[in-house]
């Protein structure tokens, strides 16, 4: 019962190092509240949808014990690959790694009794699918709780991006920039919409919101997460030819703004969805 008292770490490990750079400051706001909303018991069959490198699902593990088993579904094979070093070093035992898609989940009907998925629904290729099989896996009685930032996140830079299509002459791609906005993040009525269709009570929709704070445009759209997570999305709304004048444009209006305000500082609005399957 107290195994943890000859618990050692090497923090000169490597390894250990890696282990410990558990969650990406995109992820923690949302996470936080996510596992805030959570109600913990002991014995549940829990499942974290999308999980990434490993949050919350390694996190939620060790807030339930090691009375229940906990599962988590990604396609990220590097991720997955992460999540299970973290497992290894961390000693966990209750954790459950499935390399797969939200769309098709590989577990038997009325199986959870806790479903989580933490900004993981704005990543699915069918949502509809998605929550139909979220459905099918949970209890009645079951919690679901999930984050997603919502069609509002960014408004300075859309609001740059859009000011600068008709700017230059070519404001026909102003269609393609809302069904980009649509198809990454879902309005919020959009979602309780389907989340009550596919047979579940919404108990709760908080808001919440936090910023991304930059010395200027430059400096936002040269960060490594920028890059990773959103530029390709945003270069891809307008054709090759015009991308160069457009983001250079782009970049101008928010270190304009900047000096204005003394920085910039973008808005990334989320919901919590607290949720009961019927």
């Amino acid at each position: 019962m107290t195994d943890y008292l000859a618990s050692y770490y090497d923090l000169e490990s490597p390894e250990i190092a890696s282990a410990t750079d558990e969650l990406s400051l995109w992820a923690a706001p949302f996470g936080l509240r996510l596992l805030d909303t959570v109600r913990y018991k002991q014995s549940m069959k829990a499942l974290d949808i999308g999980f990434g490198s490993g949050f919350p699902l390694i996190e939620l593990s060790m807030r339930l014990g090691k009375s229940s088993e906990v599962y988590g579904i990604d396609l990220w094979k590097a991720g997955v690959a992460r999540a299970e070093m973290k497992l290894r070093k961390y000693g966990l035992t209750n954790v459950h790694i499935v390399e797969g898609m939200a769309e098709n989940l590989p577990f038997a009907d009325n199986f959870f009794d806790l479903i989580v998925s933490n900004n993981g629904l704005n990543n699915v290729a069918d949502i509809t699918k998605t929550l139909s099989e979220v459905s099918r896996v949970a209890k009645t009685g079951t919690q679901f709780v999930f984050t997603f930032n919502t069609d509002r996140t960014f408004p300075e830079f859309y609001s740059a991006y859009r000011e600068t299509l008709y700017e230059l002459g070519i404001p026909e791609f102003n269609k393609r920039l809302h069904e980009h906005i649509f198809e990454k993040r879902k309005p919020v009525i959009f979602l309780d919409r389907l989340v009550r269709q596919s047979g579940f009570s919404v108990n709760t929709v908080r808001d919440d919101m936090f910023y991304l704070r930059y010395a200027d445009g430059t400096a936002m759209l040269n960060h490594f997460f920028i890059k990773l997570a959103f530029l390709e999305s945003w270069r891809n709304i307008v054709p090759p030819a015009h991308r160069e004048r457009l983001f250079r444009r782009i970049e101008e209006r928010l270190n304009d703004k900047s000096k204005e305000l003394g920085g910039l500082k973008m808005e990334v609005p989320f919901v919590v969805f607290d949720c009961e399957k019927r």
